[in-house]
């Protein structure tokens, strides 16, 4: 049996992976980040701006797409918290975003994106049963007044 310490770097491990899928391009890491359908039914994916995809193909198809019209993209995750129950376990934490974009040189902040990921534990190890991603709304024209 793995200690609580143990099965918390997994689930981090697990996180990362994640991440690094979509900073890499690697649509091949990202089918073996998500579990499949035998092992977390109803899969979901929310991403800022997208509507609620839901089932591995549907995830998939727009993973592939993102990462064909996405030249670079880079995920700064701070506030991370992992909680670990059974063998389901909730990452919470904040990504700051760092992007380029194709017609214009340089890096662009992408903003900052409060984001929750659900893992549960397979025969193959932690796998993402659901992500969902909020952007943060930033009120600029926060004065103070009231009146």
């Amino acid at each position: 049996m793995k200690s609580r310490q143990e099965v918390m770097e997994r689930v981090a491990e697990a996180n990362a992976q994640f991440y690094g899928a979509i900073e890499n391009g690697d649509i091949d890491l990202m089918r073996r980040v998500w579990a499949e359908e035998d092992e977390a039914p109803d899969l979901v994916c929310v991403n800022p701006g997208w509507p609620l995809l839901r089932g591995r193909a549907e995830i998939m198809r727009a993973w592939a797409l993102i990462m064909a019209n996405v030249p670079y993209i880079q995920y700064v995750l701070t506030d991370t918290h992992i909680g670990v129950s059974g063998d389901v376990a909730m990452v919470t934490c904040e990504e700051n975003v760092l992007t380029a974009e194709d017609d214009n040189p340089g890096f662009v902040a992408g903003g900052q994106v409060v984001t929750t990921n659900m893992f549960v534990h397979t025969a193959q190890g932690w796998r993402l049963w659901s992500h969902h991603a909020s952007p943060v709304l930033l009120d600029e024209d926060d004065d103070g007044d009231e009146d």
